[in-house]
């Protein structure tokens, strides 16, 4: 079968990412997922072992990403794995960091990983920071921790010699909230028309891997959504 082309969804069975890949493949792309769970849409989904230590993991990912493409190169890598825990620094403080970095920054290291070596030149990889994260966040420090790293992250592979294939776009989405099944289960009565569709970041994405309006390399992009309009603004 022919394909418009290859991306790779970190993240593939969340809410955000089970959107991405619907999205890719209606437009006749050939998606790869990975998460902690299956996602049966995309054409190869690989399974984290929660239990095992990151490196390993780092090994695992590499390795089954590598059988799956069979020699073929990827279009885009799309980190939007992550989650979130409050807190400040009077309890659970080191519990709710690593969990972060855990969610965040390990799933956006092995995305980086994964484009030195399976990614086209001239092609995208995106990482999911958080607006929230510019500014300092006393009641959910270890979110804030985490998101700040990715966003260091995406200025240092867009960087020289960081290791990217040549001309890769190197950026990170920063939402405020996402409309999300969960975030509506959890926040019913919240404004809702403040928060980013999930519809809106996928043709993002789309419109990225077509070459339109590509943020030049390591910008960090605030998503910003008021009556149910999202502007974006770079930094």
């Amino acid at each position: 079968m022919s394909y418009t082309g290859r991306v790779l969804i970190y993240g593939g069975r969340g809410a955000l990412g089970s959107k991405c890949i619907s999205e890719f493949k209606a437009k006749s792309f050939w998606v790869g997922s990975i998460d902690l769970a299956e996602n049966p849409e995309a054409h190869c989904s690989i399974v984290i072992k929660k239990d095992e230590d990151f490196i390993h993991q780092e090994e695992s990912v590499v390795s089954a990403v590598g059988e799956a493409l069979n020699g073929e190169k990827l279009d885009g890598i799309f980190c939007v794995a992550g989650g979130w825990a409050g807190g400040n620094a009077t309890k659970n403080l080191a519990k709710n960091a690593q969990l972060m970095w855990q969610q965040s920054v390990c799933s956006s290291l092995i995305a980086a990983t994964l484009a030195t070596k399976y990614l086209k030149e001239g092609a995208v990889i995106q990482l999911t920071g958080a607006k929230a994260a510019l500014d300092p966040t006393p009641n959910m420090i270890g979110y804030g921790l985490a998101k700040s790293a990715v966003h260091h992250l995406t200025k240092s592979l867009a960087g020289k010699n960081s290791g990217v294939p040549k001309n890769t776009t190197v950026v990170a989405i920063l939402p405020v909230t996402l409309d999300t099944p969960m975030n509506r289960k959890w926040m019913p009565q919240a404004d809702h028309s403040s928060w980013t569709p999930l519809e809106f970041i996928a043709e993002l994405f789309l419109k990225w891997l077509n070459g339109q309006d590509k943020p030049p390399s390591g910008t960090l992009l605030q998503l910003v959504t008021e009556n149910n309009k999202t502007n974006i603004t770079p930094l």
